[in-house]
Parts: structure tokens; C-alpha cells; sequence
């Protein structure tokens, strides 16, 4: 969980973020950036998450960035992601 810290519609949402319940990434603790680009008929999305405590949690963490960007894209295309699957991901901090 985390609080809004700046939103400039189109472009940017900047956000803090942590795990509810966790002492390594406590709720707030860290900070997304999200930056929306115009490329063409295209939206690029640039996401950069910062305050990681280490590389294991900045691994954990862009994987699971990773999976949710693929499932955004599917949405964007009209596409139903279907359900999650995996164990959530706080589960391995």
C-alpha cells in the first residue's frame, strides 16, 4: 500500500509502495514512477521503482512489474488477462 505523491494527467503518476504486514518493505517505503509517452498510434509506459532494500526484492519486484505490464497490454488490446495465477507476490518477502 502506498499514497499518490504526484499525478499529471497523461504523463506521470508517481506513488509510494510497500507490503502491508511486511518489515522488509513496509507500506510507503519504496516509490513508483509511472511516465505515459505518445510514440505514433502507441503509448509507451516507463515504470521505475526505487527504494528496493536489495537486489532479491528489485528482482522480485520487476518480475512482478513485468507480469502486471503484460497484462496491462492485454487490456489495452481488448483482451481478457484471465485470472492471476502464482501465489501473491508479498508471500515471498
Amino acid at each position: 500500500s502506498g499514497h499518490f505523491l504526484e499525478v499529471v494527467p497523461p504523463r506521470r503518476i508517481v506513488f509510494t509502495w510497500g507490503w502491508e504486514g511486511s518489515d522488509e518493505i513496509p507500506p510507503g517505503s519504496t516509490m513508483v514512477e509511472l511516465r505515459l509517452r505518445a510514440e505514433g498510434d502507441r503509448t509507451v509506459l516507463t515504470l521505475r521503482h526505487t527504494g528496493l532494500p536489495d537486489e532479491r526484492a528489485a528482482i522480485m519486484h520487476r518480475e512482478g512489474w513485468a507480469s502486471f505490464t503484460d497484462r496491462l497490454r492485454l487490456v489495452v488490446r481488448g483482451q481478457d488477462p484471465g485470472p492471476l495465477s502464482g501465489p501473491p507476490a508479498e508471500a515471498n518477502l
